[in-house]
Parts: structure tokens; C-alpha cells; sequence
């Protein structure tokens, strides 16, 4: 397998000391924690024709609708190059077994959560059910770190787990904003996003790609014109009601890419000076800091919050999505007779599906809009970051499996 670069784990430990700090300041003084996190920063009505009727702009949301969706990009523009890439990891039939472990996964944790609300009740005033878009995502970076010490630095299963968290976590995102959006659509305003991408594209980004003269195609690989895209990108998703973690990824196909693929997170690409390649290497330091404060804003763990909801999240991500992943995968291959990827065996199958178990930084961002209730969201938090534990637990069955097929 190619070499990945290090800066994932440096992502990896910024999240989980962001996490680890805002579970000490949590337990230690509560109220001074949450005075920080949800101090107002910004309280004013909007016009009507902005989803919603207030805005309320707080440490907290600032992380989970602006920071987090820089993060988003940077790991969306891989997936993107996977996709569209001639020897990229999901062009043509390649995409097809990754595509049934995502849909068996999603299938598996939504089915479990179900199962267990009905025969659980968590609060007779609560809808059965609810939330039940929470455990789609998976964990991209601890997935990565904790993946690499199962498997061993430049296993291809590493390459699959990172495609299958990827892809989990955007479709994650994407089914709870639509599923629970804040305050209302008005679904409209995503034709902003769309003419704005189409018009950085047709005006600079294509120029890379025909036979224009040597002064468009310097044009086109200034970076201005993609990030007022970007940002009206933004604007119009946030003002449609969706997460505005989601709000860069509409200009992702209008940005001029590398015409070869050599990985996910590949160290070789930071010798790239495409557009697209060039942006990511801008949020490479900037993203640390991130996932510093998404962790410490949204990660404050409080012990004696766990009840029925904690195990309903643990229940789906332990449970439904590992058995949903495998299925998903092992029924793809046998209808459209693929081969597993070069280099996975079933057990690597297996613990790949295992560690899909963990989920944090997606779900966690709609925690107070897809479940009612202050309680029930911290349970669910606890439950999340629980999840993590599946990472000791690969590692320990990765030691009693056998490595021959």
C-alpha cells in the first residue's frame, strides 16, 4: 500500500485530546464548561426567506456548521478523486463492493436502532425511533489510527476502512440534516451552491482541461475564484436548513484536480500543485486546530448521563452496522462477482467492519436536534465516544483470528 501521510494521526490526537479536555473541565466545574460552549455569541432573528427564525451563533455551532465543514472538504476531495480518477479506488466496478459495505452498514445500524427504541423505551413523550439516522457515521481519523494498529502500517484494508468511513460519514451527515434539519428547509437556496459551482467552472476551472491558450490555463489555477464559490456555497446550504458542515462539498467537482490517483491521504500528493491538491495542503496545519475544538465542544463526557440511549447507539454501532457492513459487502460481490480488493481476506473484512463501529465527529454534530431532550442527547454522547472502544476490541480478536483465508 502507498504511504499515508502522517498528518492524519496528528488529526487523530488533536480530536481525542480535544475530547479528553472537555471531559476533565465537564466533571470538574459543568457549569463554567457550558457557559464556554454555549455562550452567544451572535442572537438575531433572520429574514423569512432564511430557514429559520433566529440565528444563534455559538462556540459550538460555529465548530459544527463552519469549522467542521473545512474538515469535510479535505476528506471529501479524496472520495471525489476515488470517483472520477481513471485508476482511482472507485472508478468503474471498483466502487461497487465499497458502495454495498456503506448501504448494508447504513441498513444494519438504522435497523438495530429501530429494534431496540421499540422494545426500549427510553420516554413515553418521545417518538419511537428517534434519532435513528445517528449511528450512519463512522470515524474517519481514529478509524484511520486505530486501523493501522490492527492491521499493521500499509495493509490494504487500511485503504478500504478509510474509503467506507468517508463515505459513512458524509451520507451520515447529509440523512440527519435532511432528516432533522434545524429549523426548516427551503431547499431553494441550494441552487446557489449549484450556480455558483457551475459558474466557477465554466469561467475558470475547465480552462485546465481544453485547449485554451497558456494565459487561461494560468488563470485557472488561481485560487480566488473556487473560495468565493465556496462561500457562496455555504451560505446558500446553511441558508437551505442543512448542516453547514455540508456547505464546500458542492464545489469540490468545479475545482481542476490531479489527473492521477495515488491514494487516500497519499504522501506523494503534497508534491501536487493542482488547485484542488494545493487547497488541501492550506487546511493540512489549520485542520488540527479543528478537530482540537470539535473535540472539546462536543465531546465533554458525563459518566452518570448513561441509560436506555447509550445502548441503543452502542447496540447500532456494535451490532447492526458491523453484520449490515458484511452482509452489504459478501452480497455485492456475490451478485455482481467481484473479487474482495487485492490483499483483503475475509478476516480483514471482519475487523474493517468492526472498527466501522466507532462513530464520533459525525454524529455528534446533530446530537441536539435528532434526539429531544438534554438527557437523552449526553446518553447518546456517552454512547458515542464508548464506540471508541471497539477500537481494543479489533485489536484484541485481530490476535486470535487466524491471517490464512
Amino acid at each position: 500500500m502507498y504511504r499515508v501521510s502522517p498528518f492524519v494521526r496528528h488529526f487523530a490526537w488533536a480530536l481525542l485530546g480535544g475530547i479528553g479536555l472537555a471531559t476533565l473541565w465537564v466533571n470538574i466545574d459543568p457549569a463554567g464548561y457550558y457557559d464556554l460552549v454555549e455562550y452567544r455569541l451572535i442572537d438575531l432573528p433572520k429574514p423569512v426567506w432564511i430557514a429559520g427564525e433566529t440565528l444563534v451563533i455559538t462556540p459550538q455551532t460555529v465548530t459544527a456548521d463552519l469549522l467542521m465543514a473545512f474538515f469535510l472538504f479535505f476528506v471529501a476531495k479524496e472520495l471525489w478523486e476515488a470517483l472520477i480518477l481513471t485508476r482511482g479506488a472507485l472508478s468503474g466496478r471498483r466502487a461497487l463492493l465499497p458502495a454495498g459495505a456503506v448501504a448494508g452498514g447504513l441498513a444494519g445500524a438504522v435497523a438495530i436502532w429501530l429494534l431496540h427504541s421499540a422494545l426500549f423505551v427510553t420516554d413515553e413523550f418521545v417518538p419511537t425511533g428517534s434519532g435513528w439516522p445517528l449511528p450512519v457515521g463512522s470515524e474517519i481519523v481514529l478509524g484511520f489510527v486505530a486501523g493501522r494498529m490492527v492491521f499493521g502500517p500499509g495493509h490494504p484494508a487500511l485503504h478500504l476502512l478509510l474509503l467506507l468511513s468517508i463515505a459513512s460519514t458524509i451520507l451520515g451527515i447529509l440523512i440527519l440534516g435532511l432528516a432533522y434539519p434545524g429549523e426548516g428547509l427551503q431547499l431553494l437556496w441550494l441552487l446557489l451552491p449549484l450556480a455558483s459551482s457551475l459558474a466557477v467552472w465554466r469561467l475558470h476551472g475547465r480552462q485546465t482541461r481544453t485547449g485554451g491558450t497558456e494565459r487561461d490555463r494560468r488563470r485557472a489555477l488561481t485560487l480566488w475564484p473556487y473560495l468565493l464559490a465556496g462561500a457562496a456555497g455555504w451560505l446558500g446550504v446553511t441558508f437551505a436548513g442543512l448542516p453547514g458542515a455540508l456547505g464546500l462539498l458542492p464545489v469540490i467537482p468545479a475545482i481542476p484536480h490531479a489527473d492521477r490517483a495515488f491514494g487516500l491521504f497519499a504522501e506523494a500528493e503534497e508534491y501536487l500543485h493542482d488547485p484542488l491538491n494545493r487547497l488541501a495542503h492550506m487546511l493540512v496545519r489549520p485542520l488540527a486546530v479543528v478537530l482540537l475544538l470539535v473535540g472539546f465542544t462536543q465531546g465533554a463526557v458525563d459518566p452518570s448521563a448513561f441509560d436506555v440511549t447509550t445502548l441503543t447507539v452502542l447496540a447500532s454501532l456494535w451490532i447492526g452496522k458491523p453484520l449490515g457492513l458484511m452482509l452489504g459487502a459478501l452480497l455485492v460481490a456475490q451478485l455482481f462477482r467481484l473479487p474482495m480488493p487485492a490483499g483483503i481476506r475475509i478476516r480483514d473484512l471482519l475487523l474493517v467492519a468492526m472498527l466501522s463501529g466507532m462513530a464520533f465527529t459525525a454524529p455528534v454534530l446533530a446530537l441536539d436536534t435528532a434526539l429531544p431532550g438534554g438527557a437523552m442527547a449526553e446518553a447518546a454522547r456517552l454512547g458515542l465516544v464508548l464506540s471508541l472502544l471497539a477500537w481494543p476490541a479489533a485489536h484484541l480478536l485481530a490476535r486470535f483470528l487466524p491471517r490464512k483465508r
